[in-house]
């Protein structure tokens, strides 16, 4: 799979935390479900906690890829979900420890609320594997 980043010049580069385009070749493309902060117990991590929140969920997404024979390096594209755009900052900072290179496509909504009251982020992704 090759992986090439687009940032057209007359777009704001948002680099590291996510790129404005991702042009894969080669490989199949990976659906990936939203991910919440569940483990593997079925028990929500990090209840009120963004930072602890986020690593869950990043972990989960890291269990889906590698599952399948990918990383964070195949993630072409993902939607966050947050419940409250303070969470943001926070977010970024856990995120930037995940994406070893060049971030994939991201698109952030902030949402009034997720499946579990509980829940303060949920990601979902699309891969080339």
């Amino acid at each position: 799979m090759n992986r090439i980043t687009i940032q057209p010049a007359s777009l704001l580069d948002p680099r590291p935390r996510y790129s404005q385009g991702v042009q894969a070749t080669g490989g199949s493309l990976l659906f990936i479900a939203g991910q919440t902060a569940v483990d593997a117990s079925g028990q929500i991590v990090g209840k009120g906690d963004i930072e602890r929140q986020a690593h869950q969920v990043f972990e989960n997404l890291a269990a889906v890829l590698e599952a399948a024979g990918g990383g964070f390096d195949n993630l072409m594209m993902t939607t966050t979900y947050l419940t409250d755009i303070a969470y943001r900052a926070a977010f970024n900072e856990v995120r930037l420890k995940y994406y070893p290179r060049d971030a994939p496509a991201n698109t952030l909504v902030i949402v009034k609320g997720l499946a579990n009251e509980d829940f303060l982020i949920e990601i979902d992704g699309i891969a080339v594997i």
